[in-house]
């Protein structure tokens, strides 16, 4: 059975988790294996595989807080509502880091370079896992309304923008590897030309020549984001699901990534209302 996190102990996890943050946000590189070694030094008898399961758990956290996580830790559901309040309680404590939220959000990317794009390919993520070691929630946490950080990454165009042209590279180094050369060279980045009531971003090609519609989204965190989707959008992709793609750019902060889905977005995402538009009865 495992054992109990204290008080103490909880407080020392999420501590180092957003030291790392802190450095991961501001550009500088750490060693996630240096941190675990000198927090378990502070726990009382906890495995590596423990304290990594813990830091996964706030990951989750702050993924239902609508912030950025750290790209290394993938979000691990079914903690305890302890480590949920002393998660809260850190970011009530340390209100600086809302601007350091803010600042990466916002932030205008420089378009990393990549010799292999097609290199870049990952597989789509799997719903995320729960851990058996860990205490399901004792009641339900209700999130006050603040503000969401993933929804201002989401609208930085800026970072769309670069998301696209990555998108537009790995396709052209897609159809030449196919011997297209020709419709490599006819890749057009709709969202410019036409706009966003096309429904799709980037109009690139099948090694047949048939149309591929693309729809990009990018982040600089993880692929397990959430990422925002437009009626126009999310209808398109129904009109249009055998040729429909979606492209996830992800951890385009130091070594961008993408995975795709193809076809109907309602039958591939699940999807949640995050606004309505009302008026009076």
């Amino acid at each position: 059975m495992a054992k109990h996190w204290s008080e103490s102990e909880v407080e020392a996890v999420v501590q180092d988790y957003f030291n790392m943050l802190r450095l991961e946000l501001s550009g500088q590189k750490y060693n996630k294996t240096e941190h675990r070694r000198a927090l378990i030094e502070q726990l009382n008898d906890r495995t590596h595989s423990s304290v990594e399961m813990k830091h996964q758990n706030i990951s989750a956290i702050l993924g239902r807080k609508g912030i950025q996580a750290i790209v290394g830790y993938k979000p691990l559901g079914n903690y305890q509502g302890a480590l949920f309040d002393a998660v809260s309680d850190y970011l009530d404590r340390n209100l600086d880091l809302f601007a350091l939220f803010k600042k990466d959000a916002e932030a205008t990317p420089i378009i990393p370079s990549i010799q292999d794009f097609l290199a870049a390919y990952e597989d789509p993520p799997k719903p995320l896992e729960t851990s058996a070691s860990t205490v399901a929630e004792p009641r339900t946490i209700y999130i006050p309304e603040s503000v969401n950080f993933l929804e201002i990454e989401a609208n930085n165009i800026a970072l769309g923008d670069a998301g696209e042209q990555f998108v537009i590279n790995f396709e052209k180094a897609r159809l030449i590897r196919a011997g297209k050369e020709s419709l490599a060279e006819r890749i057009e980045q709709v969202s410019v030309t036409q706009g966003p009531s096309a429904g799709f971003d980037v109009l690139s090609f099948e090694a047949d020549g048939s149309d591929r519609y693309i729809e990009a989204k990018t982040t600089k965190g993880t692929k397990y984001n959430p990422f925002y989707i437009t009626p126009n959008e999310l209808r398109f992709s129904q009109e249009n699901a055998k040729r429909y793609h979606l492209y996830r750019v992800f951890k385009y902060r130091t070594d961008p990534k993408l995975f795709t889905l193809q076809g109907d977005l309602e039958e591939l995402c699940n999807l949640r209302p995050s606004e309505y538009v009302a008026r009076v009865k």
